[in-house]
This record gives structure tokens, sequence and C-alpha cells, in this order.
């Protein structure tokens, strides 16, 4: 199994679904087919637009993901939110939903509310099943 990371959000994003990437994040397939972008949306979001985000693996950063795993998950994140920054008004914002494929449609365990530009990443969980809303 793997552990995929969904983004919703109300704008259009350029994606990179041509062809597997190598580069250590970016916005397009790699786990989920289009079954599970339209469960994750369905069941998970409030938004119109649904991505998977992707470096080989999902985003989660718990005290339970063994550390090397957690500390790219962080680098991940920033570089998600530095993204999103760049494509959101102020006012907007996007949803981070992370889980194991196959799992889209359980109920959430967990929910944060977070400004894109203000958190400290070191203070911060979002374990799989997880909703984050993150504000512009």
């Amino acid at each position: 199994m793997s552990l995929a990371s969904y983004i919703g959000c109300n704008i259009e994003l350029p994606i990179n679904d041509d062809e597997y990437s190598d580069d250590s994040f970016y916005i397009g397939r790699c786990f989920a087919g289009d079954s599970e972008l339209q469960k994750v949306k369905k069941y998970q979001f409030t938004n119109l637009y649904v991505y998977e985000v992707s470096s080989h693996w999902g985003i989660e950063i718990s005290e339970y993901m063994n550390q090397e795993t957690c500390a790219e998950s962080k680098v991940k994140l920033l570089e998600l939110c530095k993204r999103m920054d760049s494509y959101l008004e102020k006012g907007d914002y996007f949803e981070l939903y992370s889980c194991w494929i196959g799992d889209e449609t359980d109920k959430r365990e967990g929910e944060i509310t977070l400004q894109i530009n203000n958190f400290d990443i070191d203070q911060i969980e979002i374990p799989e099943k997880t909703l984050a809303r993150f504000e512009k």
C-alpha cells in the first residue's frame, strides 16, 4: 500500500500528469487514479479541484513516523505552502488530506486550520486521515 496526499482548492493548478517525475515534489499523479481522486473529493474536501501531490510518498507529520520520513514531510509541506501561496489570493485556502490508497472514504480522524505563512513546522502534527486547511 502507498500513502497518498491530496489537495483541494478552488483554482485550477498546473499539473505534471504526462510522466512520472523524479522531482522531489510535484502536483500530479503518482499512486492515485481517477476513482481515488473522485472519492477523496466527495468524502473529504469542500473544493472544486482535487489533485494528488507527490514526492513518491505522502505527507504525514506525526510522532509515529520515522524521523527521516517525518523530516521529508515537513520539507514537502513547506514547499507545498510556498507554491500554493503563489497561486492563491488573499482570503483563499487549500486543503490537504493524506491517507493510504483505498482509504479515501474513511472517516476523518482530525482537522486542523493553519495560516499558510504563519505556522511553526516543528510544532504541528498532521497525521494520516487529518484534513488540514491552509488559509491565506
